[in-house]
């Protein structure tokens, strides 16, 4: 795949998602929700980030707040120069807005968790496929934040892709910094990938 057919793609899917109504986008939303009660690990992780959806991601809003219900840490993914740093969040907490005009939680001592000290991450994709190769919005905030992690996947947070089932494509091409997933969730179902 170039990288012009790569940007098509990443414009395809994008408006594909943006077009959902807000009908389609609470049904998926809630799909979304049954599908990650299945989720032993994230139902067992003391620590966990999510993501405020925008540009038509599907939301994981109804999880992060039956977590933040249960008790678990609850984090959001904030800019740290070219990579994420994730702060803790309490739903209804006052938010304020990055460069990309997406809230995020305000810095507070003692807020901030790096991204090997989470037990799972919930991530927004653009495209997937079912080798576990994410396409994302092409900023390179995610793959800069998770290629610190070790290798091994009993020492590093679980990565869940979280997706619409309609983005999922064929194949997608794999460059050398690509941090593949562990999990994709839609509203439709749960892939497990072996690593």
């Amino acid at each position: 795949m170039t990288t012009l057919e790569k940007t098509n793609l990443r414009k395809q899917l994008r408006a594909q998602r943006r077009a959902l109504s807000d009908a389609a986008q609470k049904v998926a939303s809630r799909d979304l929700d049954r599908r990650l009660r299945k989720l032993t690990p994230a139902r067992r992780a003391g620590h966990i980030a999510f993501y405020l959806p925008n540009d038509g991601e599907i939301s994981p809003l109804l999880t992060l707040q039956r977590m933040a219900r249960q008790q678990h840490a609850c984090y959001l993914p904030c800019l740290a120069g070219k990579a994420l740093i994730f702060r803790r969040f309490q739903p209804g907490q006052k938010l304020r807005r990055n460069r990309f005009n997406i809230p995020e939680p305000p810095q507070r001592r003692g807020n901030a968790r790096p991204a090997h000290k989470l037990d799972v991450i919930f991530l927004p994709l653009v495209g997937f496929d079912t080798q576990g190769n994410r396409l994302g919005m092409g900023g390179g905030f995610y793959d800069r934040t998770l290629s610190h992690l070790p290798r091994q996947k009993t020492r590093r947070p679980l990565l869940v892709g979280l997706a619409h089932d309609f983005q999922q494509v064929e194949r997608l091409p794999v460059q050398s910094w690509d941090i593949p997933l562990d999990v994709i969730a839609t509203d439709r179902r749960l892939y497990w990938l072996s690593r």
